[in-house]
């Protein structure tokens, strides 16, 4: 059973119940393999997050960009819920270079009144679902969406650029594809995927379990693979009545989410702009799914830098689309991402 997910603002908590009541929307926020790499810690009204290197995908993310961009998503979700609980987050982004895997710290500053548009963007927090396959046919995201989308990712220093043209398309799916094969020939590689995708059963609240996925993934056109996380046992969610043929799927619109560098500070950045996308588009019913393969050697993501970015760096490639229906996630619980202060 799920947590109770408070919808009515009560403004009579206390600092430290506010404190939690944040982290646990914050939990709920994506992260690469869903290792949730984060850790939270609160001392008075200040809550400070910090990377868990311990999750970090040390074969497929050597640098920890994704395990940063991950607690950069949690970070927007943990800002929102401040606002939604009445206080102006006051935020400092890495503040002290001696330690790297220190974030941010987030102050609960001033009260302010309550916003409907507060309220809405924290409702889909826990709303708001990963999907991995096609997208169903028929109005997917509005132009009016897309410039809302685009708006909010300046609004935290990264830029949106929507691939439109065939030719661009196929190539971004060609190599997404391209590096799929290629990690698939990595032994490491494998065994570390593995551990993240558990077997059917498992009561462990991380990582992709098998209702996270398609037990078998249709094709579209352009294709975008998703992650082999059954490794060839046939694991994975069956289509639901109704489900459809394969030609009842779409690729749905495809994104690139870049910064003006490439620091962990632009790191930081970027998961909060996909955050702030991905809770704008939930508002709509639009769901995304990543394919981050293709950023995780570096010769592609040099490729797709120079031929899509304009310079700029690539941090995120998404699609964007309506999916049949939500596949299931799990979390930590909050209590298992707080920690000391120190």
């Amino acid at each position: 059973m799920e947590p109770r997910w408070p919808r009515v603002r009560n403004v009579s908590e206390t600092p430290a119940e506010d404190v939690r009541r944040a982290v646990e929307a914050a939990v709920w926020a994506p992260s690469v393999h869903n290792t949730q790499p984060w850790s939270f810690s609160h001392r008075g009204s200040r809550i400070t997050l910090r990377a868990d290197p311990d999750r970090r995908l040390g074969v497929a993310d050597p640098t920890g960009r994704e395990m940063v961009i991950s607690c950069g998503a949690a970070l927007l979700s943990l800002r929102v819920a401040v606002r939604w609980l009445g206080y102006e987050p006051e935020v400092r982004l890495l503040p002290d270079p001696d330690r790297p895997n220190l974030l941010a710290d987030v102050i609960l500053g001033a009260r302010i009144a309550e916003n409907d548009d507060d309220r809405r963007l924290y409702d889909q927090i826990r709303r708001r679902r990963t999907h991995r396959g096609g997208f169903v046919p028929g109005p997917g995201v509005s132009p009016a969406l897309q410039a809302k989308m685009r708006l909010e990712a300046q609004r935290e220093g990264a830029g949106l650029l929507v691939v439109e043209d065939p030719h661009a398309l196929r190539v971004l799916a060609a190599l997404t594809e391209a590096a799929e094969h290629l990690q698939q020939l990595d032994a490491s590689y494998l065994r570390e995927s593995a551990r993240w995708a558990p077997r059917p059963g498992t009561s462990r609240p991380e990582g992709v379990h098998e209702e996270a996925y398609p037990r078998r993934e249709r094709r579209t056109e352009p294709y975008f693979p998703g992650r082999d996380f059954s490794r060839g046992q046939g694991w994975g969610s069956a289509p639901g009545a109704g489900a459809g043929s394969a030609q009842e799927q779409v690729t749905g619109l495809v994104m690139l989410i870049t910064t003006s560098g490439d620091a962990p500070g632009d790191w930081l950045r970027a998961g909060q702009a996909l955050q702030r996308i991905l809770l704008r588009g939930a508002q709509e019913d639009v769901s995304a799914a990543f394919h981050t393969q293709a950023l995780e050697i570096p010769e592609l993501r040099a490729l797709v830098r120079g031929r899509f970015c304009r310079g700029r760096h690539p941090q995120m490639l998404l699609r964007l689309g309506r999916a049949e229906a939500a596949r299931a996630s799990v979390r930590r619980p909050a209590e298992q991402s707080m920690i000391e202060d120190f």
